[in-house]
C-alpha cells in the first residue's frame, strides 16, 4: 500500500518522499497490515549526490567561462581528477530517473488543481529567487561574465525562455523546462483521467514508442514533445515506481529494461565524442553507460528497500538542500572560484571545496528564507477551489 497523499516535490527538490509499508501489528478484525509510514531518505541523499555531480563538471569538467574563473583551462587545474568530473553533466540525467519515480508518486490520487499547486509551489519560490539573486550579481561592474538582456531577464521569470528562444539566466534552466514537459504530459495522460496501473504502463508505452519514432522522422515538434534525449529516463523512474509498488510486476520491469537500453542509447549519443586534443571533456562509451546504468540500480534499490537502513535525518537536509543548490551553484560558482583562486591564490582543490561550501550555505539561506515560507503559501493560494 502506498501513501500517496504526501507531497512530493520534483528530483532535484528536498521535501521527504514519504511511502508507507506494512507493520506487523494489524487493527482487530481488519485482517489486514496497519501501514506505517517510512521515509526514503535515500532518495534524498541521491539527489544531493546528482548535484555534486553536475558541480563537479560545471567547476573542474568543461572549458568555456569555468576557464575564465581559474585562469586556464580546469584539465590543468585537476590534471588527475577532471576526466572523472566530465561524466558529472550525466547528474542531470540521474536527475531525471529520480523525478520519473517521484513524479509518479506524487501524481498518484491527486487532482489536477492539487498535482499543478505542488509542482508550481516547489520550483518557483526559489526559482524567482535564484534568477534575481544571480542577475543582480551578474550586473556587477567589476565582473566580466556574460549578462542577459532586461527583456530577457523578465522572461525568464516565466520558465519559457527556451521555447520563446531567448537566453537564460540560469544554465541549469534547460533542465526544468524538460521537466515542465515532463509534468504536462503526465497531468494530461495520468493525473485528469486518473492515476491507475493500466493507465501508467499505457502512458509509458506509449512515450516509449514516441520516441523510438522521433529518432528517425526529422520532426522537430515530436521530438520537443516526445523529448527522445531525456524521456527514456523519466519513463525509467516511472517503471521503477511502479517496481515500488509491487516488485513482482513483470510490465513494470519490462519498461525499466526497454527505458535503460533507450536511455544509455540516449546517454551516449549526447555525451560522447571522438577524443581531440584540444577537448579534455572525453568520456567513453563505457563510462557513460556505467554511469547510466548506476542511476537506474541506485532508484531501485531505494524502490526496492535495499536502502531503507539509510534513514538517517541529515539525509532529509541534504535533499531540502538539493534543488536550490542546483539553481544558483554555477554562475555564483563561477564568481566564488575567481575570488578565491585568482584573486586571493587559494590552491585549487582548496577553492573547489569551499566554492561548494559556500553554495550549500546559500541554498540553505534559500531554503529557510524563501522555500520554507513562500512554498507552503504558493501552494495554498493555487490549490483553493475557484468558483
Amino acid at each position: 500500500m502506498i501513501d500517496t497523499s504526501a507531497d512530493t516535490p520534483t528530483a532535484a527538490t528536498g521535501t521527504v518522499v514519504r511511502t508507507a509499508v506494512p507493520s506487523s501489528a494489524s487493527p482487530a478484525g481488519t485482517g489486514r497490515a496497519k501501514p506505517r509510514e517510512t521515509r526514503l531518505r535515500a532518495l534524498d541523499g541521491l539527489r544531493l549526490v546528482a548535484a555534486l555531480m553536475v558541480a563537479g563538471y560545471h567547476y573542474g569538467g568543461r572549458g568555456g567561462e569555468v576557464t575564465r574563473a581559474w585562469g586556464s583551462s580546469p584539465r590543468y587545474q585537476f590534471p588527475t581528477l577532471h576526466t572523472l568530473f566530465a561524466y558529472g553533466s550525466l547528474g542531470v540525467q540521474v536527475f531525471f530517473v529520480i523525478s520519473g519515480f517521484v513524479i509518479c508518486m506524487s501524481g498518484w490520487g491527486r487532482s489536477l488543481r492539487s498535482f499543478f499547486a505542488s509542482r508550481a509551489a516547489r520550483l518557483l519560490p526559489a526559482y524567482w529567487a535564484a534568477l534575481v539573486l544571480v542577475t543582480a550579481v551578474m550586473a556587477l561592474p567589476f565582473l566580466s561574465f556574460k549578462t542577459v538582456t532586461p527583456t530577457e531577464t523578465l522572461l525568464n521569470f516565466s520558465m519559457l525562455q527556451l521555447p520563446a528562444g531567448a537566453h537564460r539566466v540560469l544554465g541549469v534552466c534547460w533542465t526544468l523546462w524538460a521537466e515542465v514537459r515532463f509534468y504536462a504530459l503526465f497531468a494530461l495522460c495520468i493525473v485528469i483521467p486518473g492515476a491507475t496501473r493500466r493507465r501508467v504502463i499505457m502512458f509509458c508505452a506509449c512515450w516509449t514508442l514516441a520516441v523510438a519514432i522521433s529518432g528517425g522522422l526529422d520532426q522537430p515538434l515530436l521530438e520537443v514533445l516526445a523529448m527522445p534525449d531525456y524521456a527514456p529516463f523519466f519513463i525509467g523512474g516511472v517503471g521503477l515506481y511502479l517496481v515500488h509498488r509491487d516488485r513482482t510486476d513483470p510490465y513494470a520491469w519490462g519498461i525499466v529494461g526497454v527505458s535503460w537500453c533507450l536511455a544509455q542509447y540516449a546517454a551516449v549519443r549526447t555525451h560522447w565524442h571522438p577524443w581531440q586534443a584540444d577537448q579534455f571533456s572525453y568520456r567513453s562509451a563505457y563510462g557513460i553507460i556505467l554511469v547510466v546504468t548506476l542511476a537506474f540500480l541506485a532508484v531501485a534499490a531505494i524502490g526496492l528497500g535495499w536502502l531503507d537502513w539509510a534513514n538517517w535525518r541529515w539525509l532529509t537536509v541534504a535533499g531540502a538542500l538539493t534543488y536550490p543548490f542546483y539553481l544558483v551553484h554555477e554562475h555564483l560558482g563561477w564568481v566564488v572560484i575567481e575570488g578565491l583562486h585568482r584573486g586571493l591564490g587559494v590552491p585549487s582543490y582548496a577553492t573547489f571545496v569551499l566554492t561548494a561550501a559556500s553554495m550549500l550555505l546559500l541554498a540553505w539561506l534559500l531554503n529557510r528564507f524563501v522555500e520554507r515560507r513562500f512554498t507552503p503559501r504558493l501552494r495554498s493560494v493555487l490549490a483553493k477551489p475557484r468558483e
